[in-house]
């Protein structure tokens, strides 16, 4: 089989951010509903008419970080975006185990079989690419397309937590997380976990509103949760994880290069774990909310690369 594989980089010598304002006719616009994944109700908001998009977010986030997206592309596709259990809208169950990756897994098979469908562009930041990645290993046939932001592959990942110092270091938080309470007084990278807090790196004001509202409707231990059950342990007494099943779906995968947190390093060897075509885009100017920090570019890009591969 003959794999394609492109390698992008943007520079930007300023950003036009669209994504930077908030889109008020788009928060009134969406419909909501809930998906019933047996007995936990997953949140989403959804526009557009066309080919399903399901976008999904990571920590600490909700399903209007896509909101630049879905006006991008409503027109053409019917865009949905979910709030993962433990976040705004959707159920919040009680327990760590309750937010294992078979879970939250299934949390997306759920919202694409309860809007008819039996396979979407998936599309994943953060958190939300690595239930992404994982999603294509383990339902492969219900992935159309795939759609990474600043999340590298697990294998890629895995090496780097185990031989690259700055990633490592770089994953300090994790550790905390992993370790630690919501209620910890220095939690949150040197301070505590609230809602205000976690929406530090919302820039627009009326935005970061919605954010902390968002937030305090949220659970902080489900948000831990993620890393204490499905993060990648580096000690030494932990063996190293298996390989990642290969894949074989049209791959888009962007990375701002300013992200404090991942290593562009992890993007190495990409398209070696990937049958199909792999497309890597470079964001320099961007950090680790690529889909905001360059939204413009991220959106138009998806949509040609979409529109390229009908």
């Amino acid at each position: 089989m003959q794999k394609y594989f492109s390698l992008i980089t943007i520079f930007f010598s300023s950003l036009v951010l669209f994504g930077n304002s908030v889109n008020a006719d788009l928060w009134d616009e969406v419909e909501h509903g809930y998906a019933d994944n047996n007995g936990t109700k997953i949140h989403y908001a959804i526009t557009g008419e066309g080919p399903l998009v399901v976008m999904i977010h990571g920590f600490p986030d909700f399903w209007y970080s896509w909101r630049h997206q879905m006006e991008g592309l409503k027109d053409n596709y019917r865009v949905v975006a979910i709030d993962q259990r433990g976040y705004n809208l959707s159920d919040k169950p009680e327990g760590n185990e309750n937010y294992n990756m078979q879970y939250l897994v299934s949390d997306v098979a759920a919202v694409i079989h309860h809007l008819g469908e039996e396979k979407a562009t998936i599309v994943g930041h953060d958190w939300g690419g690595i239930v992404s990645w994982q999603f294509a290993f383990n339902l492969p046939d219900m992935v159309d397309r795939l759609i990474i932001l600043n999340l590298p592959h697990p294998n890629g990942m895995a090496r780097e937590l185990a031989t690259n110092l700055e990633q490592q270091q770089n994953s300090g938080y994790a550790r905390t997380f992993i370790e630690g309470s919501p209620s910890d007084p220095d939690i949150l990278f040197g301070g505590p976990m609230t809602a205000e807090s976690l929406s530090f790196w919302v820039a627009d004001p009326v935005a970061r509103e919605r954010y902390v509202e968002a937030f305090a409707q949220s659970s902080f231990d489900g948000m831990l949760a993620y890393y204490k059950q499905n993060y990648p342990r580096t000690d030494s007494n932990t063996p190293a994880p298996p390989p990642a099943p290969q894949l074989n779906v049209p791959l888009l995968v962007f990375h701002g290069l300013r992200d404090t947190a991942l290593h562009s390093n992890g993007l190495n060897n990409t398209w070696d774990w990937n049958d199909s075509d792999t497309t890597i885009v470079a964001v320099p100017t961007a950090n680790h909310f690529v889909q905001q920090d360059a939204a413009e570019l991220v959106t138009t890009t998806i949509k040609w690369w979409l529109q390229a591969r009908e």
